[in-house]
């Protein structure tokens, strides 16, 4: 494959994208983890989630 006279900057490129998108995913997983530690600790100490009641526990 020959990438011609800009092929340090397409490599460079790809390799940039690659590595935002690993940071990214890197990031999603441990903000999933942080927020659903927080949702346990709200639980365990007795704060229940809106979306857990039905309509009758509203009036």
């Amino acid at each position: 494959m020959a990438l011609g006279p800009y092929a340090s900057f397409i490599v460079t490129s790809y390799a940039l994208v690659a590595a935002v998108v690993l940071i990214l995913i890197v990031w999603i997983i441990i903000d999933h983890r942080r927020v659903k530690a927080r949702l346990h600790d709200l639980e365990v100490s007795g704060v229940s989630r809106r979306s857990g009641r039905s309509a009758t526990d509203l009036s």
